[in-house]
């Protein structure tokens, strides 16, 4: 009996030890195929380059793919919390998906990380925070922009989704608070739709001088050159979510001169030192180019670099109330995210609150416009 009391301490320790170090479990749900594909990718892209562990404990991280359909995404979410137990659900980048998965997340009291700027009803959200800017930011960058151009009237060509009525809605209203161009004629289309010939003749039949297009990632290209090739002259506009070099590659001479408003990290050599978030950008850029190639940074990859930075705050502090795999520590990331002040990520700058899901401020869009190619930001 004696000659088996160390084997039993050591296998005590042993135990002990490993519970201890419980994994953080990271279920992530993205469109990796089907039309949002493009916005899924670079998400992905940067988590592969996430760090392994956090505060001394291992990342587990579950990549399920939502083929960009709701359905779909909300029996991956659901996968994730009832048997893989995840501590934190990221996606999707596609916002009706986003949307869809936030019920699981609030059902089984687990931080969702969205990457998309989905809309929820009033206290829908209570445990879903996003990582893109708001519609609302981003469209008090193009307004300001299109008041300095003297633009007073637009059109809107854009998704027949969340993501398209959440623009077309918050544009509205963001407008009429800051004096901005009135929208003066509205057409729709499809995530999945290979042309918008009749939504493009209507539009150049009325003749705003400035039409905004809200769409994403290459599909964001296809209506851009719609308008081109029905004969549209005036200036176009393209939102967050088009943000990438899939725009100018897919959309060539028909986007030269067009505007689209992005976060930091798309651009940051051309910000000035004094902005917050340049730092941060360039570290962005190095590491995703790195992987990638020159030219592949985009605003989605930018996404899961705050992710991370997020995480990084937020798990040292919920730790101390409750180990991984528990609800004690799933609640504590939730206050510890609305609770960690103000925090500069690549994309701008964010403070959650428990009324504040949204975190990013009207300082944080930039306007870009393509020339030769290429990004030039606008001052």
């Amino acid at each position: 009996m004696k000659a088996f009391r160390p084997l039993a301490i050591a296998m005590a320790a042993l135990f002990a030890a490993g519970a201890a170090q419980a994994d953080i479990t990271i279920g992530v749900v993205l469109p990796l195929t089907g039309p949002g594909n493009g916005l899924g990718i670079p998400v992905n892209n940067y988590i592969k380059l996430w760090p392994t562990s956090i505060a001394g404990e291992k990342l587990n991280v579950i990549v399920l793919d939502d083929a960009s359909d709701p359905t779909k995404g909300v029996q991956n979410a659901k996968k994730l919390v009832t048997e893989d137990k995840v501590d934190v659900l990221v996606g999707s980048a596609v916002t009706p998906v986003a949307i869809a998965m936030a019920g699981v997340a609030a059902e089984a009291q687990t931080v969702q990380l969205m990457m998309s700027p989905a809309n929820l009803p009033a206290g829908k959200d209570t445990w879903s925070f996003r990582l893109p800017q708001s519609n609302a930011v981003m469209a008090h960058a193009l307004i300001e922009h299109m008041k300095k151009k003297g633009i007073k009237q637009i059109g809107f060509l854009g998704y027949t989704d969340a993501y398209g009525e959440g623009w077309l809605n918050d544009f509205k209203a963001e407008s009429a608070k800051l004096g901005g161009p009135q929208i003066v004629a509205v057409e729709r289309f499809a995530r999945p739709d290979t042309s918008v010939t009749a939504q493009a003749l209507k539009l150049v039949s009325a003749n705003p001088p400035a039409i905004l297009v809200v769409a994403s990632g290459s599909g964001a290209a296809m209506p851009h050159k719609g308008l081109i090739e029905r004969g549209y002259k005036g200036t176009i506009y393209q939102t967050h979510a088009a943000a990438s070099r899939d725009l100018v590659r897919i959309g060539g001479k028909d986007v030269e001169g067009s505007f689209v408003v992005s976060g930091p990290a798309v651009a940051p050599e051309q910000l000035p030192d004094s902005h917050p978030s340049k730092k941060l950008a360039l570290d962005f850029v190095q590491k995703y180019e790195k992987a990638y190639g020159a030219g592949s940074r985009n605003q989605f990859g930018a996404h899961g670099y705050d992710a991370a930075i997020v995480l990084e705050k937020v798990v040292p502090v919920a730790l101390k109330a409750g180990k991984p795999g528990t609800q004690a520590f799933r609640s504590a990331l939730r206050d510890a995210i609305e609770n960690m002040g103000r925090t500069v990520l690549s994309q701008g700058v964010v403070t959650y609150s428990k009324d504040n899901h949204w975190g990013f401020t009207t300082e944080t869009g930039v306007i870009l416009k393509v020339v030769k190619g290429e990004w030039d930001v606008e001052n």
